[in-house]
């Protein structure tokens, strides 16, 4: 390879670099101080090509207010990406998802806790699992199946 095939090579490939590093969604999250399971999800988000930008040691509860999320799929953090809300261990698949179908909705919500969702899964759990829907929470506060973990 000749050396300005080298370079523009080299150039390309630190461009590309560049770009996918600006392109990773940044996460706002809203979470208690001694959440570990919170901390796993937030693990989750980063290994799947998500940022974790702020993150607020105060609780959600004021978060999922001010963000229109309904207390009935209330979890123990809440996030923001982009113009939507995250309630809860909701997967980064379906955010990715969300984020590429753009619905006209507050975001998506995993309600409570459920064992074998990001940050509730693995040894610490005894790798238990429960079945748990993704809800999309639309702007009028009713939610629908996004997606389903069974």
């Amino acid at each position: 390879m000749k050396r300005r095939e080298m370079l523009v090579a080299g150039l390309a490939a630190a461009t590309m670099g560049a770009q996918a590093n600006a392109a990773k969604p940044s996460l706002e999250v809203w979470k208690s101080p001694e959440c570990g399971c919170c901390k796993g999800w937030m693990t989750h988000m980063e290994k799947n090509g998500f940022s974790i930008g702020k993150v607020h040691n105060d609780g959600n509860t004021d978060a999922r207010k001010t963000l229109g999320l309904p207390l009935q799929v209330g979890s123990c953090h809440t996030a923001k990406v982009g113009p939507y809300a995250l309630e809860g261990h909701v997967p980064a698949r379906e955010v990715r998802r969300l984020l590429a179908e753009r619905p006209a909705a507050v975001g998506l919500a995993v309600p409570a806790m459920p064992l074998g969702s990001p940050g509730m899964d693995g040894p610490d759990f005894d790798n238990q699992t429960q079945p748990y829907d993704v809800l999309l929470v639309l702007k009028d506060g009713s939610t629908r199946v996004f997606q389903s973990y069974r």
